[in-house]
C-alpha cells in the first residue's frame, strides 16, 4: 500500500510538472473562443453584464432594507437578558437574513433567467453570479453569527451564535467573505475551463496554484485575527495556536497537491469536527446561560438535550461528507466491493447508528428525569411532603420503564451495528431464541419473579413510598428492579425480596385510616358531657392549619367498651390519610 501510494503521488507531481508549459496555449484557445463566440458584444459587455445583475441583486436588496424599518426596530428591541429573549432574538434575525438574500438572488439571477440568453453566455454568467450569491448567503450567515459592530445592535455580544469579541467578530466577517468568494471564484472559474477544452492535468495545475493562494489567505486571516484580553485563561496561547493551525493547513494543502484525497478529508474531519461540536456546545450554553434579569432560567435537561442534538447533526453531516468524499454509498454493500470500502462503510454506518441511538436514549432519559423530578414534592421547610397517588404511581413506573427501554435500545443497537458491518445477524437471532427457552427452563424462578413483578406492576398493588405488609415484612417500598422489590424498615434495615416469595399483600397507605383507641374516664363521669367534649375536641382538631389536611373524618366516640377496676374505657375512632393516623392519634 505505501508503495503504490508513493508511486501515485510521484506520477501526479509528473503530471503537473508536465501540464504547466502547456497551460499558455490552452489559455490563448480559450481566449480565441471568447472572442470567435462574442465578436459582438465584447468581453467587457460580459463582466459589464455580470456587474449589472449583481448591481441590480443589491439594489433589490436595498429597498428591502428600507421598507423594513419598523422590523429591524422590533427586532433590535428584543431583550437580550434571559434565554428566552435571545432565542426569540435569533429567529427574527435568521428570517431577515433569508429574505435579503431572496431579494439579492431574484435581483440579480432571477433576472437574467427571464431571458433566453446564448448557451455559453448563459454559462458564464450564471456561472459567476453563483459566486455572488454564495459571497452573499456567507456574508448574511456571518451576520447572525458574529453580529459585527458595525451593524449598530446594542447587546450583540449578548445575540452572537459565536462567542467572540468586537474586534474579532469585525475581522472574520471580512475574512469569511474573502476566503468564500475565492474558493466559489476559483470553483466557477475551474468548472468554466473545462467548458473550454483545459485538459484535467491542466486543470488540476490550476487548481494548485489557487489552493496556494487559498492557504495564504487562510494563514493571513489566522496570523492577523485580533488577540483577546489578557485575563482570558488559555491552555495554549495565541501564538502557539497561530502555529498549529498553521501546521494543519498547510499539511491539508500537500495532501491535496500529492492527491493524497483520503488522508486528507480524514485529517480535515478529525481536527474540523471536535472544533465545531465544541464551537456548538460553547454557543448553546452562551445562548441559554443564566437570566440576568431574575426570570426562570433555562430547564438544564433541555439545555442538555438541545447541546446533545446538535452534536448528533454535526457529527452525522460529518459521516456523510466523509462518505461523498471516499465515493462510499451507507445504504449497502456491493459484492465488487474491497475489505477496505466495506469496513469504512460499515464503520460510518455504524457511527451513524450509534450516534442516533445515543441521541434517542437521551431524550428517553431527559424526559424521564424531568418527569420524575417534576413530580417530586416539595419538601422545603413549611411545605407539605405529601405524595399523592400519580406521584407514586410514576415514580413506581417510570424508572423500570427506562430499564426495559435501555435494554431494547441496546440490544437493537447491537444487532444494527453488526449488521452494517457485514455480518448475518438471522443465525444471531435464531441462536438467541434458543439460548433464551433453555435460559428459560433452567431459570424458571427468575421468570416466576419477573411475571410476577410485572403483574404486582398493573394490579398497582404498591408504589414506592407506601408501608405494605406481606408475609413477615411490614415496611416501606423504596425501589425496585425486574426481579426484586427492595423494602425499608423503620431502624433502617434494607430487605431485598423477590416479586415471587411476595405473596399477599397489605397495603397501608392507600386512600384512608381509621385508627381506634380508648381512653380511661371515672365512673362518675357523665356520658353525654363526655360525648359533647370529644366532639368538639374532633371539629378544633379538624380546624388546627397543621392537621386539617389529614384529617377526613373528625373525632368521634364510639362508646363503652368495657368497665375497669379504676374507671370506664371509652372507644374512639378518627378517619385520617395514610401515614399520618400515629401523629393524630398522639395529638388527640
Amino acid at each position: 500500500m505505501m508503495s503504490s501510494g508513493l508511486a501515485m503521488i510521484r506520477s501526479r507531481g509528473q503530471d503537473l510538472i508536465r501540464a504547466f508549459p502547456g497551460l499558455p496555449v490552452q489559455f490563448e484557445r480559450a481566449r480565441m473562443v471568447l472572442l470567435i463566440e462574442f465578436e459582438e458584444q465584447g468581453l467587457v459587455a460580459i463582466v459589464a453584464l455580470i456587474a449589472g445583475f449583481v448591481a441590480a441583486g443589491i439594489g433589490l436588496d436595498k429597498l428591502l432594507r428600507s421598507r423594513m424599518g419598523g422590523y429591524r426596530d422590533w427586532m433590535n428591541a428584543i431583550p437580550t437578558s434571559n434565554p428566552a429573549g435571545r432565542l426569540r432574538g435569533l429567529g427574527p434575525r435568521f428570517l431577515y437574513a433569508v429574505m435579503s438574500i431572496a431579494a439579492f438572488v431574484i435581483g440579480s439571477a432571477g433576472v437574467f433567467l427571464l431571458f433566453d440568453w446564448p448557451p455559453l453566455l448563459r454559462e458564464i454568467v450564471l456561472a459567476f453570479l453563483t459566486v455572488a450569491i454564495i459571497i452573499r448567503i456567507a456574508l448574511m450567515l456571518c451576520r447572525v453569527a458574529f453580529l459585527p459592530p458595525f451593524l449598530g445592535l446594542r447587546g450583540a455580544a449578548n445575540y452572537r451564535v459565536v462567542v467572540m469579541s468586537d474586534a474579532r467578530a469585525t475581522h472574520w466577517y471580512r475574512w469569511v467573505g474573502l476566503l468564500v468568494g475565492w474558493f466559489t471564484l476559483v470553483g466557477a472559474t475551474l468548472g468554466l475551463m473545462k467548458t473550454f477544452g483545459f485538459d484535467e492535468p491542466g486543470r488540476n495545475a490550476v487548481g494548485i496554484v489557487a489552493g496556494l493562494v487559498q492557504l495564504l489567505l487562510v494563514l493571513a486571516a489566522i496570523w492577523l485575527r485580533p488577540t483577546e484580553t489578557a485575563t482570558e485563561h488559555r491552555r495554549i496561547s495565541p501564538k502557539a495556536t497561530s502555529w498549529l493551525l498553521t501546521a494543519f493547513f498547510v499539511t491539508l494543502w500537500l495532501l491535496r497537491v500529492s492527491g493524497v484525497y483520503t488522508a486528507f478529508w480524514l485529517l480535515f474531519a478529525a481536527v474540523a469536527l471536535p472544533a465545531a461540536i465544541s464551537a456548538s456546545r460553547t454557543a448553546v450554553h452562551h445562548l441559554l446561560r443564566a437570566p440576568e434579569d431574575g426570570s426562570n432560567p433555562f430547564p438544564q435537561v433541555t439545555i442538555a438535550v438541545i447541546d446533545r442534538g446538535l452534536r448528533v447533526c454535526i457529527i452525522l453531516a460529518s459521516a456523510l461528507l466523509l462518505a461523498q468524499a471516499w465515493g462510499l454509498g451507507l445504504a449497502g454493500m456491493a459484492e465488487g466491493d474491497s475489505t477496505q470500502e466495506r469496513l469504512l462503510r460499515g464503520g460510518l454506518s455504524a457511527v451513524v447508528i450509534l450516534l442516533a441511538a445515543d441521541f434517542g436514549w437521551s431524550v428517553i432519559k431527559a424526559m424521564i428525569a424531568r418527569r420524575l423530578n417534576g413530580d417530586i414534592p416539595d419538601t422545603a421547610e413549611g411545605h407539605s411532603t405529601t405524595v399523592t397517588p400519580k406521584q407514586a404511581r410514576l415514580r413506581t413506573l417510570l424508572p423500570i420503564v427506562q430499564n426495559i427501554l435501555f435494554a431494547v435500545i441496546l440490544v437493537m443497537v447491537v444487532l444494527m451495528v453488526l449488521s452494517s458491518l457485514g455480518i448475518e445477524i438471522a443465525p444471531l437471532i435464531a441462536g438467541a431464541g434458543v439460548v433464551g427457552v433453555a435460559i428459560g427452563f433452567g431459570a424458571q424462578t427468575v421468570v416466576k419473579d419477573v411475571i410476577s413483578g410485572m403483574f404486582y406492576l398493573l394490579d398497582d398493588a404498591f408504589r414506592v413510598g407506601e408501608y405494605i405488609e406481606t408475609g413477615t415484612h411490614k415496611r416501606s417500598v423504596e425501589s425496585f428492579s425486574l426481579r426484586s422489590v427492595k423494602l425499608r424498615h423503620h431502624r433502617g434495615y434494607l430487605t431485598t425480596v423477590p416479586f415471587g416469595e411476595l405473596g399477599a399483600v397489605q397495603n397501608m397507605s392507600r386512600d384512608w385510616v381509621i385508627d381506634k383507641f380508648s381512653v380511661t374516664v371515672g365512673y362518675k363521669t357523665d356520658m353525654e358531657v363526655l360525648r359533647k367534649l370529644i366532639k368538639k375536641l374532633g371539629e378544633e382538631l379538624a380546624a388546627d392549619p397543621e392537621f386539617a389536611p389529614n384529617v377526613i373524618e373528625p373525632l368521634k366516640m364510639q362508646g363503652v367498651q368495657s368497665f375497669g377496676d379504676y374507671g370506664i374505657s371509652v372507644g374512639l375512632k378518627m378517619t385520617t390519610r395514610p401515614g399520618q393516623q400515629f401523629q393524630m392519634c398522639r395529638r388527640a
